[in-house]
């Protein structure tokens, strides 16, 4: 990289302002990177909180053409019944979700309620018949704890424990005991890999999905995650196509020391090892500043807006940047090999 370390050390002002740009769009997608993953979490943590007792959700069927969804599944006891006497299922629990306001003392706020059979294994502690278990979220938006009282839709309730971080819908969950006879959302299963999931959809009249693909269920996810992903794909694509203008740029400016090079004695593979190397380094260096950017600009978010900073949504961004931005470069640089010495040396005379 002996050329390169030569222009990067006598063009320090246009490299400035390139390695500028780098760590302004690492910036950018970092933060959004932060930001995308905390809505997620905020949205779907409590399905996905599911994992530690099952691996599909059963859901009522959808009319032909449509999508399954919590906002309009209901399924009566006599389903998940069905599922739990279903060979290969180890576990069948029926969750009724809805949304209300809860209220303790002068606080009100709006919850997820997750009711479950007492005792069941989604709740992270047991209700209890007359009992609440509140998220810390809830607990803190209703200044609530064990052993107070709450009122759930007219109902009052003694908080049984304060576990977990769960959301749904952008909203603390709160876990109550499901009535006998109630109707539940969905129906949580617990399988061994052996069972026929769409005999038991047949037999259940349900549609099940994995929690991963339940995530879809949830409309306001799919419009969020699908907006702020566009955005993180434009930036991405932006960050390339601003990479290989500046280096199509800089090579055509180079075009008369390539040929004087060449003429030289250099050879094409040298030259473009040379110029990509240049690429790469200042990728990464932008980069990996505009990483440390957004990480201390992460740590200073505060903790009630959704936001994660860990090392998937900072390490993950800067290495998609480099691949892309080093694509960019290396179609940008291509260029080298078209440069013939004898004709751009005539040129410049």
């Amino acid at each position: 990289m002996f050329v390169a370390w030569r222009d990067l050390r006598f063009a320090r002002g246009r490299f400035a302002l390139m390695g500028a740009v780098i760590v302004l769009i690492t910036l950018l997608v970092g933060l959004l990177s932060g930001l995308t993953a905390g809505l997620a979490r905020d949205n779907t943590s409590a399905v996905t909180g599911l994992s530690a007792s099952a691996d599909h959700l059963a859901f009522a069927a959808p009319p032909a053409g449509q999508s399954a969804s919590f906002s309009g599944s209901q399924l009566a006891p006599r389903v998940w019944q069905t599922w739990a006497g279903q060979p290969g299922v180890t576990s069948a629990e029926p969750i009724a979700i809805s949304t209300l306001n809860a209220a303790s003392g002068d606080r009100t706020a709006a919850v997820s309620e997750f009711a479950v059979r007492d005792g069941s294994g989604p709740a992270p502690v047991a209700p209890g018949p007359d009992g609440v278990v509140l998220s810390t979220g809830a607990a803190k938006d209703l200044g609530a704890a064990a052993g107070d009282t709450v009122k759930i839709a007219g109902r009052s309730l003694e908080v049984t424990a304060v576990s977990g971080d769960d959301s749904y819908s952008h909203t603390p969950v709160v876990w109550t005991a499901l009535a006998d006879g109630h109707s539940a959302t969905v129906v949580a299963l617990a399988t061994d890999g052996g069972a026929d999931l769409a005999a038991g959809d047949r037999a259940a009249g349900t549609r099940t999905l994995s929690l991963d693909d339940s995530l879809a269920a949830l409309p306001s996810y799919q419009a969020e995650n699908g907006s702020l992903q566009l955005m993180r794909g434009f930036l991405f694509a932006i960050s390339a196509l601003v990479i290989g203008a500046f280096f199509t740029v800089w090579t055509i400016q180079r075009s008369g020391d390539i040929a004087v090079l060449k003429a030289l004695g250099a050879s094409t593979p040298y030259l473009l090892r040379d110029a990509l190397g240049q690429a790469v380094l200042m990728l990464t260096a932008g980069t990996l500043l505009g990483t440390g950017l957004a990480t201390g600009v992460g740590a200073l978010v505060p903790a009630d807006v959704p936001f994660v900073l860990d090392p998937l949504t900072a390490l993950g961004p800067a290495a998609v940047l480099i691949g892309l931005g080093a694509v960019g470069a290396g179609l940008s640089v291509r260029r080298i090999t078209a440069v013939d010495p004898l004709t751009a040396l005539g040129s410049a005379r």
